[in-house]
């Protein structure tokens, strides 16, 4: 999606405190910078736009800070002071900040001109200038911090191509979320406390609202490659099984270890009535503490979405202590 704005920034400012003044007539001997505007007036892609509103916004804090430097270098140095000290690197900076706005377009359009050489040098105002303008940007999701991204077009990594890999970007979109009373749930209702090493035990695992049906193997491709499908308003995919050892109770363990046990449950039930599925552990060869956790996924083995987000995920966790 894409938003033509029309923004400037550029005009010369004088920050005091956390508010915005003018130079007033005991300050009018003071000089300002004077630069020209900056406007982007070209259709700006949705993914580039916080780092556009960003870059407008650091245009006139550059002015700012300038002024602020004159302000208060006032009689250092010599006739060419402001020019080389203050005015250079202010024309410098300028430069690579529209460069990178028409950077941050060009990722997703066309890259525009906006006369960056042109645009970058500043003079002196000797009458304070006038202040910077900016039209108001549209309110951002998320308590208006925006988003970092909603599609791997900005992304500098390869792209998965359904495989367990790890350092790629995942195109598929999320898919159907149902509502609130129809997310799945997920509960183990019965384990052990304790085993003995390699003792066979049994897992019961309840799940609400999912049926079990969807399993793209991930080791054949299938791994976040299907969005999420609703059938009658229930996600439809599987729930996964898994003991790992907790080496140290007291921090949060290793991510990447294999688990001591794992298994996908894919058995065509399941449903808006909750049943229980039994799952059978041949033993644990190791002994601890282990953590054992069953978890809903889509047919691509992601967490079902819900629809708010203070509703607890479909997952569940039990310690047994294997003897």
């Amino acid at each position: 999606m894409h938003r033509k704005t029309v923004v400037v920034a550029g005009l010369a400012v004088t920050m005091m405190g956390a508010g915005i003044t003018f130079a007033s007539a005991a300050q009018a001997a003071v000089p300002t910078v004077n630069c020209p505007q900056v406007a982007v007036t070209v259709a700006v892609p949705a993914q580039a736009q916080a780092e556009v509103d960003n870059n407008l916004k650091q245009l006139d804090q550059q002015i700012n800070e300038a002024n602020n430097r004159i302000a208060s270098s006032v009689g250092q140095g010599g006739a060419n002071f402001i020019q080389n000290a203050i005015l250079g690197p202010l024309k410098d900076k300028r430069f690579a900040t529209i460069d990178r706005i028409e950077i941050a377009i060009s990722r997703n359009a066309p890259r525009p001109n906006l006369n960056a050489a042109g645009l970058a040098g500043c003079t002196l105002n000797a009458n304070g200038g006038a202040p910077a303008v900016t039209t108001p940007a549209a309110a951002q999701p998320g308590n208006n911090l925006g988003i970092l991204t909603d599609s791997c077009d900005t992304s500098q990594l390869p792209a998965h191509d359904g495989f367990q890999k790890g350092n790629r970007c995942v195109s598929t979109e999320f898919g159907e979320v149902g509502a609130a009373a129809q997310n799945p749930a997920l509960l183990i209702t019965n384990a052990p406390q304790q085993v003995n090493r390699n003792q066979p035990f049994t897992l019961q695992v309840s799940t609400r609202n999912l049926i079990r049906d969807r399993f793209l193997a991930a080791g054949q491709g299938g791994y976040y490659v299907e969005s999420s499908v609703l059938q009658g308003g229930l996600v439809r995919g599987h729930f996964h099984t898994a003991c790992r050892i907790l080496d140290n109770q007291n921090q949060a363990p290793a991510p990447d270890p294999v688990p001591a046990f794992f298994v996908a449950t894919e058995d065509s039930k399941g449903g808006a009535t909750p049943d229980t599925v039994a799952i059978q552990v041949a033993g644990l060869a190791q002994s601890g503490t282990f953590q054992c956790s069953a978890w809903a996924g889509d047919g691509s083995h992601r967490i079902p979405m819900m629809e708010r987000a203070n509703q607890t995920p479909a997952l569940d966790s039990v310690r047994i202590t294997v003897r």
